[in-house]
């Protein structure tokens, strides 16, 4: 075992379990938590954690788990990254409010200069920093709608984009994200996107795009589309990695309709994919960006960049929010881009990436229920069905993941139809620690699919 460099100093990188998972202390929270808290907050697994660091987090039992959550693609730096707790320490203490719009502060300016910096293109670009994905996308949809005169969005198949009304509209999953809360925001449309592993065999990136671009076409109107929003890499619909041309054929679409190619990269972005960008491995340079997620260290922050005449094409007043670039936040970003920099986190993503492809690969070889094995850099991902087909096994894949959780490794679980294990790993995790939560997920697949 080694003491992590990367998080606080009293937490080893180890997998450590002293009671059964969740632990003793773990079901008293968990009964208080269900006296307190609105049921509709969902819970992936019950253990309360006391603190955490590197890849792993601790429980109030003392069971050291290992992260292959990372809060779901927040802590990219790992958890209270020793520059991220400095920077925030002496945030704290210097003062942390006062409305961006009311007096102004350098920090957020310095996050905006960064995004400029780091996003994908080399044009002129502006930023407007808010609290949540859902809200940057929000107002990534009120900055086009502004800028082209235009109301139609559109989606795809198996995004993901929020739990606000308009998010909601802009996802597809109706379970658990959108049962019983319409009617949603108006003007939003749906087309196919590139599905590799269940779209007809031999479709092409470019040939995928133009079944969608044929659908915008003929269904909305080119001239109505205010903006196409997409992930580069769908994060909830199940790590879908579009086709090679896929996402390139629809921003040179929008680039001569004169919509707005919004990437939402909010779980794919700041270095997750083994680019700063997932719109970045095959070039593509978006309008307009969304992030948030792995920008701050685990604190809330997002943000909206872009070409400037895009970004400026809103009157003033139009943009903001009362917390939107809070103080403390904005220090937890530089602190957190500065350690992404500095510590090639880039690089360290796809080494993840390198070792998990290949485990998984040998895991599918060894079982005939896992469909596919997709991903890039630490976003990686399992699709799983029943033995022979490809229908998914939500079934399976929920007994896989508490599998895993009970002998201390935590994983998620997504896609359209819930059968899809997904892994986001902190980008500082330790070779050894990724390599033994690996062998708890052989040890998963052995138990509940008998692989051998």
């Amino acid at each position: 075992m080694t003491e992590v460099l990367t998080g606080p100093a009293n937490v080893t990188q180890e997998r450590r379990l002293v009671t059964e998972v969740p632990g003793p202390r773990s079901r008293e929270l968990l009964a208080r938590r269900t006296a307190a808290v609105a049921s509709g907050v969902g819970l992936t697994l019950p253990v309360f954690i006391e603190r955490a660091g590197g890849g792993v987090v601790v429980d109030v039992d003392g069971n050291s788990l290992i992260d292959l959550g990372s809060g779901i693609a927040v802590v990219n730096v790992g958890n209270a990254a020793p520059r991220v707790v400095q920077a925030v320490q002496e945030q704290v203490a210097a003062f942390t409010h006062t409305c961006f719009m009311v007096t102004p502060y350098e920090s957020y300016v310095a996050v905006c200069e960064e995004l400029a910096r780091v996003t994908p293109g080399d044009h002129p670009k502006k930023s407007a920093l808010f609290n949540s994905g859902a809200e940057a996308v929000e107002n990534a949809v009120k900055i086009a709608r502004h800028a082209t005169g235009r109301q139609a969005i559109v989606v795809f198949d198996h995004a993901y984009h929020g739990r606000t009304n308009l998010t909601m509209a802009l996802t597809a999953k109706n379970m658990p994200y959108k049962q019983g809360f319409g009617p949603f925001a108006p003007e939003v449309h749906r087309v196919p996107m590139s599905y590799p592993y269940r779209d007809e065999p031999g479709l092409t990136g470019p040939q995928a795009a133009a079944r969608a671009i044929a659908q915008i076409e003929a269904q909305v109107g080119a001239g109505n589309v205010a903006a196409v929003l997409i992930e580069p890499i769908q994060g909830e619909g199940g790590f879908v990695v579009p086709a090679p041309g896929f996402l390139p054929a629809i921003a040179d679409w929008c680039r001569h309709t004169g919509a707005v190619f919004v990437a939402d990269e909010i779980q794919t972005g700041f270095c997750r994919t083994g680019d700063w960008f997932a719109s970045e491995a095959e070039g593509v340079v978006p309008d307009l960006i969304t992030t948030a997620k792995g920008i701050a260290g685990g604190l809330p922050l997002s943000a909206v960049t872009g070409r400037a005449e895009l970004m400026d094409a809103v009157h003033g007043g139009g943009l903001g929010g009362t917390y939107g670039g809070n103080p403390v936040a904005c220090a937890a970003a530089l602190a957190s881009i500065a350690t992404m920099r500095e510590d090639d986190l880039p690089a360290a993503a796809r080494r993840i990436g390198d070792t998990m492809l290949t485990r998984l690969r040998a895991l599918q070889q060894r079982t005939d229920v896992v469909g596919d094995v997709r991903g890039r850099g630490a976003m990686i991902a399992v699709e799983l069905v029943r033995p022979g087909t490809d229908e998914p096994d939500a079934e399976l894949t929920g007994r896989i993941a508490r599998a895993c959780h009970a002998r201390g490794v935590i994983v998620l679980t997504a896609g359209t139809h819930g059968n899809v294990l997904r892994f986001l790993p902190p980008l500082v995790i330790g070779p050894d620690l990724l390599a033994e939560a690996l062998d708890v997920l052989d040890e998963a697949f052995a138990q509940e699919a008998g692989a051998r």
